[in-house]
């Protein structure tokens, strides 16, 4: 596959001081990410042209930061690799500041609306608020785009020097199928005089359309939303498909209202007071300890490299080499080398002895991860949990009154509990259910318990009102609930919560047994502390890919 236009690095050779573990582990971080996220150990040693030994390495090195995991016979990217992308869109503020704006318009306008920024001679999206429609029109963030087939595109070139068209053209000679772009599909090349045309009128109008450019059916409206300092800060963009809209009337319709929108957004960043920075975690000492215990194994230059980048973030947009230094816990001379690699690759640009995180960051992992739901977060963890106490291991969320099953990993013992994802069961029979309903505001807890009718499923199942919110009170203060054989003769269950970023419970994890393989001590003792383990890393997993995305439950 071509190199997208943004993967070009700024010359032709690494300068001598460039660190080549760090390049090659960005291209392994690459080639998964262009593959969907998942690739043998074969096909990276093909796709990259790297020996197998450097692949292994790589591979373990990543394994070790959590940024991939091994699957059977495949490596596959992993949530928290979303820790990169995190980065740079912390410190670009434009998704915090501008995508509740965003979503409010694709609300008010019952359209998909997009932000998206410059990257090179192509956009990248940042922020995405869809529609839940069969006929689902939306891409992925970090997903490349060809300017000359989208609506920001002219409006971006509106303002190319003679430079960056040269630039464009040769992209353009050299991948004229458009096959360094994946998400969007192969079409002939754009004419460049009618391009160049699209581009005069965006400038002299403000606007611009996308008429089934990007892929037939879908049509687009962009306009700019300009920084204080009058440059696009990034383009805002509503997407329709032609069963709703023509082209023409999107832009009749929708153009004053996204103008509107676009103006209170420049507001926004005018009266944006400074981000808070965060406070990164310095990984020079936790590198040094990971090569000390894993030897060959463990690629300290390319954890290090990849640190710096992690270094970035809210109130952290410009940092000088010494910040650098200081964030990641390296010496300069090694964040100066890292630096230097990432600025010749395109992840890092300077300006006035400050170093920037470029939209190319989010190439690294972003796009296939940001569609992740949290039952394919929890499946993994679920495994794990499952081999190691064997027994039957689910996850579940409360609809209305019932908990649903969304993931599960069945024990493979003779006599295993059988459930399936997708099956309801009363949430006041079940564990998962009393965690669920025990995380609610107690006034709507209460208000549940008393529209619904409890009945007894079993002899033992607890069905008096006052009764189950004592035992609710209880779950809330331990954090755990343990049923016993009240949803079915012979089954016993444990679970605790899952909570996203913000502390909020969104789902319930469990473990199912039969009643007769474990006493109720040897669960509270045995069993918790693995279920509460796997709870953890479900949340470790959780939080950076929701910090800029909507992950979906179901």
């Amino acid at each position: 596959m071509p190199p997208t236009p943004t993967d070009r690095a700024t010359g032709t050779e690494p300068p001598a001081e460039a660190v080549t573990p760090l390049i090659r582990g960005i291209a392994v971080l690459r080639r998964l990410t262009d593959e969907g996220g998942t690739m043998s150990p074969s096909a990276l040693e093909r796709a990259t042209g790297l020996a197998r030994s450097t692949v292994d390495r790589i591979v373990a090195t990543l394994v070790r930061m959590e940024y991939v995991r091994v699957e059977g016979r495949d490596v596959v990217l992993a949530p928290r690799l979303m820790e990169l992308g995190n980065a740079y869109l912390s410190a670009l503020r434009l998704p915090d500041l501008l995508g509740g704006r965003a979503d409010a318009l694709a609300d008010a306008l019952d359209e998909s609306v997009s932000l998206a920024v410059a990257d090179g001679d192509g956009i990248r999206f940042v922020h995405q608020a869809t529609r839940r429609r069969a006929m689902s029109l939306s891409f992925r963030i970090g997903d490349p785009l060809p300017v000359e087939r989208t609506a920001p595109g002219p409006l971006l070139a509106a303002g190319w020097d003679e430079e960056e068209w040269r630039r464009w053209r040769e992209r353009r000679a050299e991948d004229p199928d458009g096959e360094a772009f994946p998400a969007a599909p192969p079409r002939p090349p754009a004419d460049e005089a009618e391009f160049a045309a699209r581009a005069g009128r965006a400038g002299r109008d403000g606007w611009a359309l996308d008429d089934q450019l990007i892929e037939p059916g879908l049509v687009a409206l962009a306009v700019p939303v300009r920084a204080p300092d009058g440059s696009p800060a990034c383009f805002l963009s509503v997407v329709s498909h032609t069963s709703r809209h023509t082209a023409a009337s999107l832009r009749e319709t929708l153009l004053p209202r996204l103008l509107a929108a676009a103006g209170e957004m420049e507001r926004e960043l005018r009266e944006a007071p400074p981000a808070a920075p965060d406070s990164p975690t310095a990984l020079a000492s936790w590198t040094g300890a990971s090569k000390q215990e894993l030897g060959r194994d463990f690629n300290e230059s390319l954890a290090r490299g990849l640190s710096v980048m992690a270094a970035f973030g809210a109130g952290r947009d410009a940092l000088t080499l010494s910040e650098v230094a200081r964030a990641t816990g390296l010496a300069r001379a090694t964040a100066r080398r890292a630096l230097i690699t990432l600025e010749h690759l395109g992840y890092v640009t300077a300006r006035d002895r400050t170093h920037h995180l470029t939209p190319r960051v989010l190439a690294l992992g972003y796009p296939p991860l940001s569609r992740a739901a949290l039952p394919q977060i929890a499946q993994p963890h679920l495994a794990a949990l499952t081999e190691r106490v064997r027994d039957s291991a689910s996850l579940a969320v409360l609809v209305g009154d019932e908990v649903q099953y969304v993931a599960r990993v069945a024990t493979r013992r003779i006599m295993n509990v059988n459930i399936t994802v997708g099956t309801r069961f009363p949430a006041y029979a079940t564990s998962m259910g009393r965690v669920l309903l025990a995380a609610l505001p107690e006034a709507e807890r209460d208000a549940r318990l008393a529209r619904s009718t409890p009945h007894a499923l079993t002899g033992r199942t607890v069905t008096d009102r006052d009764k189950l919110r004592t035992v609710l009170d209880r779950v809330r203060a331990t954090s755990w609930a343990l049923v016993d054989e009240e949803l079915e003769a012979g089954l016993r269950s444990l679970a605790v919560p899952v909570r996203d970023r913000h502390g909020a419970v969104v789902a319930a994890v469990n473990v199912a047994m039969h009643a007769g393989s474990r006493t109720l001590e040897e669960c509270a003792s045995d069993v918790l502390p693995a279920l509460r383990e796997a709870a953890a890393r479900i949340e470790a997993d959780l939080h950076p890919t929701e910090r800029f995305v909507r992950v979906p439950a179901l």
